[in-house]
């Protein structure tokens, strides 16, 4: 796999479609109530917080990626057993986007097909995108993110225009002080969507020498950042956070709402397109990245490994019983515990060895 084949702007695209994802699907930062917005925000500084790091890390190796690093800077048998684990994360995090495809799609459109037809026929169209490389996968955002910008935009534009906001559900802003903000915002909305970018350290030795990168990626995320909040703060101000609270999917049950004339009846078809085009392109970017790991740990050919690996992550979408199941280990276990393992803890650690091992040549 060649180094320095990606555009700057080619993969702050990625990072800005990756984030966003999965995310519409949910009511982030439910517990602040009417007060998310603020949750979402204070996400989005730590989650930055995290950006810097990770770009620190690729500023002192631009020519290494992740799982290089890791075999680099802890040795030979550590490093790999971490690039395993990494490998798994990024699986995992595949899997649960996989079964959150099937579930909503058994929700919304094809309520009498099985479940496992549903995941098949999507893990077989990720894989087949995965096969052929990063660079084809990053040519697909570009080409997808117009689209998901003006669609995004005209929901946006609809609910004001349908007479849905109601700007009185804003109020009253921290009715119960500032804990519930933050209790809403870390860890849970760090984890997700905002840490998740820990996967683009795979990816960031593979953009073209250019020295604003990081400002590219800070900026991108930052306008993501805001976009999602403004995203989410719509469900409370149609629904109201009571109503969104319970809601299954939020933002669409919202957007079911919006009838304007004769013209626009269905938007919720708008949405849930942006919605698997969204998650596909999260499961593309995860898969992509565990397959990468497997080539740097065995040196094995990359395409070798993606169906292998298509049908561990097939497997692994099926060990919730249930989607609540599947909701409650996410929300409230992967979230909380190894999400900031491998988002915060692994990167910060890394960070440190490199800065000790460095030492003595910045000192030369």
């Amino acid at each position: 796999m060649g180094k320095h084949t990606l555009r700057v702007s080619e993969l702050v695209i990625c990072l800005s479609l990756f984030e966003i994802g999965s995310t519409t699907l949910f009511f982030m930062g439910s517990e602040a109530k009417q007060d998310a917005w603020l949750a979402m925000l204070i996400g989005a500084l730590a989650g930055l917080i995290l950006l810097i790091l990770h770009l620190s890390i690729y500023r002192q190796e631009p020519n290494l990626d992740l799982f290089q690093l890791f075999r680099r800077y802890t040795g030979k048998y550590m490093g790999s057993l971490l690039n395993f684990m990494f490998v798994g994360y990024f699986a995992y995090e595949t899997s649960r986007n996989v079964r959150d495809l099937g579930e909503v799609t058994l929700l919304t459109l094809l309520t009498r097909t099985p479940l496992w037809i549903v995941s098949l026929i999507a893990i077989l169209v990720v894989a087949n995108t995965v096969r052929y490389g990063y660079k084809v996968f990053f040519l697909i955002c570009v080409i997808l993110f117009p689209g998901m910008v003006v669609g995004y935009a005209i929901i946006s534009i609809l609910f004001p225009a349908t007479g849905l906001l109601h700007l009185e559900f804003f109020l009253p802003i921290l009715e119960n002080g500032w804990m519930p903000v933050f209790k809403a915002a870390i860890p849970e909305i760090v984890s997700f969507p905002f840490g998740q970018v820990v996967l683009f350290l795979v990816f960031y030795p593979h953009a073209r020498r250019a020295k604003n990168l990081p400002k590219a990626v800070i900026t991108v995320y930052l306008l993501t950042a805001l976009a999602l909040t403004f995203l989410n703060q719509l469900i409370v101000l149609v629904m109201g956070h009571k109503l969104a609270s319970f809601s299954t999917l939020p933002l669409l049950q919202s957007v079911q709402l919006i009838r304007l004339t004769e013209v626009f009846e269905r938007t919720d078809a708008l949405f849930i397109l942006l919605f698997f085009l969204g998650l596909g392109i999260k499961m593309a970017a995860f898969f992509t990245g565990a397959v990468i790991g497997l080539e740097r740990i065995t040196g094995v050919s990359f395409k070798t490994w993606v169906f292998p690996m298509g049908a561990v992550i097939y497997g692994v979408s099926f060990l919730s019983p249930n989607y609540t199941h599947h909701i409650i280990v996410g929300r409230d276990i992967t979230l909380n515990t190894s999400s900031p393992f491998f988002q915060i803890v692994l990167p910060l650690v890394l960070f440190i060895i490199m800065k000790i091992k460095r030492a003595p040549d910045n000192t030369a």
